[in-house]
């Protein structure tokens, strides 16, 4: 019993500020273009460069991202992984608190991963030579890639 003070004294200054949950409009801002790094809750590293095309180039730290793509759905970012008949979809809101990013699943509010942003595309993440396309994501949505294009001077 004694160990708690001392334990709960060694927390407290990592405990976070109070964190901003991100709009769809902020994290398209944040991450179109830049690359989104950091650990699964169960441990596992990812990092994904996040192209304004809308393809998500990078890997999971066990797995290059093949058909792999993102968008915004409402206040959540979503990734599609696979071609369109095997596409698997996880969509995580995310909350801001600082550099930190907290991934959570949007249906259920659990904590998926922890991130950081990077700017760019410093991992140089790329397509492997291969190609895909997110065009069926973002049909419905030209306006945002438009911005998106626009904002990296394409």
């Amino acid at each position: 019993m004694r160990l708690l003070p001392a334990l709960v004294l060694a927390v407290l200054p990592a405990l976070p500020a109070q964190a901003e949950m991100l709009t769809g409009a902020q994290i398209r801002e944040l991450f179109t273009g830049n690359t989104v790094t950091g650990h699964y809750v169960t441990g596992g590293p990812f990092s994904e460069y996040h192209a304004p095309d809308g393809r998500a180039l990078g890997d999971n730290g066990l797995t290059l991202n093949v058909d792999a793509c993102w968008n915004t759905d409402g206040d959540k970012v979503c990734y599609h992984y696979g071609p369109i008949k095997d596409r698997r979809t996880y969509c995580f809101t995310v909350e801001r608190n600082g550099d930190n990013l907290a991934l959570k699943v949007a249906d259920t509010g659990r904590l998926n991963a922890l991130a950081t942003v990077e700017k760019g595309n410093p991992k140089d993440h790329g397509d492997g030579g291969r190609r895909w396309s997110c065009d069926d994501l973002l049909a419905s949505r030209p306006t945002e890639r438009l911005r998106a294009l626009a904002r990296i001077g394409r």
